[in-house]
């Protein structure tokens, strides 16, 4: 059994997968073992990310704050605290913080290849309104 401390701290999201400002805590990174990845995603006010798609799918788990989340195609969708989002594998979406509340959620998705996602083009329509 192995303990990881979580020493590695807090990274700044890279602008070209986020608008705005999002921080990224490292809970389990892919490895020989295993190639689950589980990541802490701070959103800021608005932030969101660029659209992207999991060839194994992604969990999303909110942990505190709202947001939307948006599949291509698909009307934008609001999420709250404790709610849970499953984006099918291959399935283009992106998601974020609504404007005026920080967000964060877990991610959790498989590595295939070294890789956890495909990331597009930043969401280019107006942002959605603050959840009702």
């Amino acid at each position: 059994m192995r303990i990881d401390s979580g020493a590695g701290g807090s990274a700044r999201g890279p602008a070209e997968w986020f608008t705005g400002e999002v921080w990224l805590d490292q809970i389990a990174a892919p490895s020989q073992a295993s190639a689950v990845s589980v990541l802490r995603v701070h959103f800021t006010p608005g932030a969101r990310t660029a659209w992207h798609a999991h060839p194994r799918g992604q969990t999303l788990h909110v942990t505190e704050g709202a947001g939307f989340v948006q599949s291509r195609g698909e009307p934008a969708r609001p999420i709250r605290t404790g709610d849970t989002v499953w984006a099918e594998p291959g399935e283009w979406h992106w998601h974020g913080a609504a404007p005026g509340t920080l967000m964060s959620h877990l991610a959790v998705q498989e590595a295939v290849a070294g890789a956890t996602a495909e990331w597009g083009e930043h969401v280019l329509s107006e942002y959605p309104p603050e959840p009702a």
